[in-house]
């Protein structure tokens, strides 16, 4: 079978970085044999050179005739939209040129590649991101779609928008765990020396993403309920590793991490409960026990929430890339 072809679309007054993202990650995702599972291509609204934000351009071998073959379109960010950022209207090249995308395609934004989906109408009615600073003019421009600025990324489906800059790798990396699993997007992300997964519900912007000295952190918590995920965990346990009030321990933690202790232990209780489905033929009951969700029947509501699908379906799509039927950590 062909890879899954990713054709990232690069517009003038584009990031390097962010055009960059695409191809790091998908470009690591493997089969277990070590073929690639992705196929990325880069085009342009003409083949060439390309400027860039930077004191350099990028040439360009392909023009948007290759945006028909695609299987996913990339649309990073740009700071050159001209119409597109200040009248949410297409040009007619770009018109033309998105015109050729096939129904079905899967549609991904990378912060304010957003304008670019919203302004051709993918987004009408659906829920996007962009990056923060961008989002008020962003929700003015098209009223029709429904901005939610304090998220990393969101998934409709066959449309995925992502904040700004790194928020990118976190949505890439969301789509070859929903492609792939988590093993192989764990495995791109201990390549590419980034987190194996931020949650999209994660906010943003947050106040003290690094703490500052003469405060306390709240890492110590965070690594001692990982050792624990198994077994009930009370908020008052988590305080008392930092020698904090609830109260301050819970403002602290959600400065640090972007969500509330609640969210992050679901969050990493569900990664927990993926790799046991993806690796091993544990019954419902005993996962529901290794990652502390304590009966199958709250796995089974936790997973759905989080991953759409049921623990049986997610199992049965993953399990064969998955590993080799390892025994369960205690």
């Amino acid at each position: 079978m062909a890879p899954h072809r990713v054709v990232v679309l690069a517009l003038t007054g584009l990031l390097p970085f962010e055009l960059g993202i695409p191809h790091r990650i998908f470009g690591r995702a493997k089969d277990p044999a070590g073929a690639p599972l992705y196929e990325i291509l880069t085009c342009a609204l003409a083949a060439g050179p390309v400027r860039t934000d930077a004191d350099f351009a990028v040439h360009v071998e392909h023009g948007p005739e290759l945006l028909a073959t695609a299987d996913t379109v990339v649309v990073p960010a740009s700071y050159e939209l001209g119409p597109v950022y200040e009248e949410g209207r297409l040009t007619g090249v770009l018109a033309a040129a998105l015109a050729r995308i096939r129904p079905g395609t899967r549609l991904v934004s990378i912060c304010t590649g957003g304008y670019v989906l919203a302004a051709a109408g993918f987004l009408d009615g659906r829920p996007a991101t962009t990056h923060w600073a961008h989002a008020e003019h962003f929700q003015g421009l098209f009223p029709d779609v429904r901005v939610d600025a304090d998220v990393l990324y969101t998934d409709d489906g066959d449309v995925l928008t992502s904040a700004g800059v790194a928020a990118g790798i976190d949505l890439c990396l969301h789509i070859v765990r929903r492609d792939h699993g988590a093993a192989v997007a764990n495995d791109v992300a201990r390549r590419t020396v980034v987190p194996p997964h931020r949650d999209g519900g994660q906010a943003q912007f947050v106040d003290r993403p690094v703490p500052q000295p003469q405060l306390a952190s709240t890492a110590a918590a965070r690594a001692w309920v990982l050792e624990r995920l198994h077994e009930p965990v009370r908020l008052v346990d988590l305080a008392r590793q930092e020698a904090m009030s609830v109260r301050t321990f819970t403002r602290r933690f959600r400065e640090e991490a972007g969500v509330s202790p609640g969210e992050w232990i679901v969050g990493q209780r569900v990664e927990r409960a993926r790799r046991l489905l993806e690796r091993t033929e544990l019954p419902m009951e005993q996962v529901a026990r290794e990652t502390g969700f304590g009966t199958a029947q709250s796995l089974r509501k936790h997973v759905q929430a989080a991953l759409g699908v049921s623990p049986t379906a997610y199992r049965r799509t993953f399990r064969s890339a998955g590993g080799q039927g390892e025994s369960a950590p205690s």
